[in-house]
């Protein structure tokens, strides 16, 4: 298993994505925040904006979406071409019901869990997700530091995918760099959003190498 790079494009020039796209095409997948500033307390661009992204991207979207009633608008994202589509388990009291939603519209479907919000109850749900994401910091805003108690669910979540062979994906993100992402590797994710170490870079395609280098290295001192 290689890992994932994920570059957020939280940290993108909001005004050049084209460009900025360009700038990044040895990532695995572009990660696209939608938030409504009423799940979380910030606000970045809807359905419109991400179908228009989708036909200037080369690389497949991983769209995550910070939203409420994720019932109600997740599916349009998958309709849109989203190659992967992460709702909030926080938003939603049929997280199943969604996810099949999502499959059913051709995209893999995820579901993500906040900081304060236990990963037991979703354990059990596994196999009807494509992928599970832990935030590693409060949803809203890029730069923030990698909350340490978060980890402890990467690792919950890893040994379970591993009892049951199940094909999930584990994304972290949230303050993932290059001092933690070998780290964070090695308890269990295996994709891995970063928004700010990679746009940071000078040559942000060489960056992403290396996170992704790191991270390989994670992977393969697990077992």
């Amino acid at each position: 298993m290689s890992a994932r790079i994920n570059p957020s494009i939280l940290s993108a020039d909001f005004v050049n994505f084209e460009r900025d796209f360009n700038t990044i095409a040895g990532a695995d997948l572009i990660h696209v925040d939608v938030m409504d500033n009423h799940f979380v307390p910030n606000l970045t661009f809807g359905l419109p904006m991400v179908a228009r992204m989708q036909q200037v991207t080369p690389l497949p979207l991983d769209v995550h979406l910070m939203i409420e009633n994720s019932e109600r608008w997740a599916v349009g994202y998958a309709e849109a071409g989203a190659f992967s589509v992460t709702f909030h388990a926080e938003t939603t009291e049929n997280p199943v019901k969604v996810a099949r939603s999502l499959r059913a519209a051709g995209a893999r479907a995820g579901i993500a869990i906040k900081p304060g919000t236990d990963v037991e109850p979703y354990l059990e749900l596994l196999a009807e997700f494509d992928q599970l994401l832990v935030m590693t910091v409060e949803p809203g805003f890029g730069g923030q530091s990698l909350i340490e108690a978060t980890l402890e669910k990467v690792t919950k979540t890893r040994r379970r995918i591993d009892q049951e062979a199940l094909d999930v994906w584990l994304q972290v993100d949230g303050g993932i760099d290059e001092s933690n992402i070998e780290r964070v590797a090695g308890l269990g994710a295996d994709t891995f959003v970063a928004g700010s170490a990679v746009f940071k870079a000078e040559n942000r395609d060489e960056q992403i190498k290396h996170l992704r280098n790191l991270a390989n290295t994670g992977i393969a001192h697990r077992h």
